[in-house]
């Protein structure tokens, strides 16, 4: 089932994002200070969490308006705990966050991921999810190390 987040996921879903092995420890951190301020509402952020939720936390995704656009969203986090991988739940949240936006009238939506080798994976999920690449800038993150863009019109989600 997918829902909306509630402070209680808060520290199921730190530990999904560490188990993923995709972030560094200031990472989970920072994850852990956006849902701390999701809730408190100390920002004014129109971001959306959503949990998938199966007797626990076992997915999220985190989406925010990209600012000073019309209808461009951003992508910011999705992961499924190792232990569910592999079963389809990751194309099926990444469907409810679409049709969401879609419903809604957005246009666009982007998500950015690392141009490494190990992030292979991950960029073969978006492709077959029909993501293109838009850009990708050399460098980003550090030597070495690009920024790969992803998009996908909304539009062709609505029809």
């Amino acid at each position: 089932m997918i829902r909306l987040t509630i402070p209680h996921d808060t520290s199921a879903l730190l530990a999904l994002a560490e188990a993923t092995g995709l972030f560094e420890s200031d990472q989970i951190e920072e994850l852990a200070q956006m849902l701390n301020q999701h809730f408190s509402n100390e920002t004014d952020s129109q971001g959306i969490w959503l949990t998938d939720y199966d007797n626990e936390p076992v997915g999220v995704a985190y989406v925010a308006p990209e600012r000073m656009t019309d209808g461009t969203w951003n992508l910011y986090l999705i992961a499924i705990h190792p232990n569910h991988q592999k079963q389809g739940r990751g194309a099926v949240l990444l469907r409810y966050v679409e049709q969401m936006l879609a419903e809604r009238g957005e246009r666009v939506l982007l998500v950015e991921t690392s141009g490494t080798d190990d992030f292979e994976y991950v960029r073969a999920f978006y492709r077959n999810n029909d993501y293109v690449e838009e850009a990708r800038i050399r460098d980003f993150y550090t030597d070495g190390v690009d920024k790969i863009v992803f998009r996908k019109s909304l539009r062709s989600v609505a029809a």
